[in-house]
């Protein structure tokens, strides 16, 4: 159904609002209208793109809660955190994260948004990682996006020790698997 400018800026506000990780392509779907009419719309409005979006939400929802590291420390942007329990991150793989001869992203970016996401889902003022056992599963490309699952699997408190899983997938396809031993004041 189309609907006229006004009342489809007006709920594409209220639809941002509601879920600001909402893509173009599914707000464009949504309306029936193009991609560049919904970038029109959010530049008109002075809404941010998706990226800066997602940045502005963690920043409000979770500078306050990370207690480890600051959040701009994070590799990666955390879009969910539960302290002692779980975290979510993802990373954009650009040319920068990449080999320039192959197009694939150098691993040590993998391995730090993982044990950053490890550092960060501790709930203590000092998370050091003690131990890593890592396995690369795929190769990841530029333009890929990487999400990191942070799940805390064990917290020893006698040994001031916390194991954290990591595990990170493109799409539904797992690229890196961690187990992360941190050492916690």
């Amino acid at each position: 159904m189309k609907r006229n400018k006004k009342d489809r800026q007006r709920l594409l506000i209220e639809t941002i609002k509601g879920n600001p990780f909402v893509t173009d392509e599914e707000l464009a779907e949504k309306f029936s209208v193009s991609v560049q009419t919904i970038r029109l719309d959010r530049l008109e409005l002075s809404i941010p793109e998706l990226r800066e979006r997602i940045k502005n939400v963690a920043e409000k929802k979770f500078s306050d809660e990370i207690r480890a590291l600051p959040l701009d420390e994070v590799i990666g942007e955390v879009i969910d955190i539960n302290l002692d329990e779980n975290a979510i991150s993802i990373l954009d793989i650009t040319k920068e994260h990449v080999f320039k001869r192959n197009g694939i992203a150098r691993g040590h970016h993998l391995f730090a948004q993982a044990n950053s996401l490890a550092v960060a889902v501790i709930n203590d003022e000092l998370a050091l990682t003690a131990k890593a056992t890592i396995l690369f599963t795929r190769s990841v490309k530029e333009n890929e996006r990487v999400v990191a699952k942070a799940k805390v699997a064990e917290i020893d408190h006698a040994h001031d020790r916390t194991i954290v899983e990591v595990s990170s997938y493109v799409d539904k396809e797992l690229v890196f698997k961690g187990e992360f031993e941190m050492f916690r004041s």
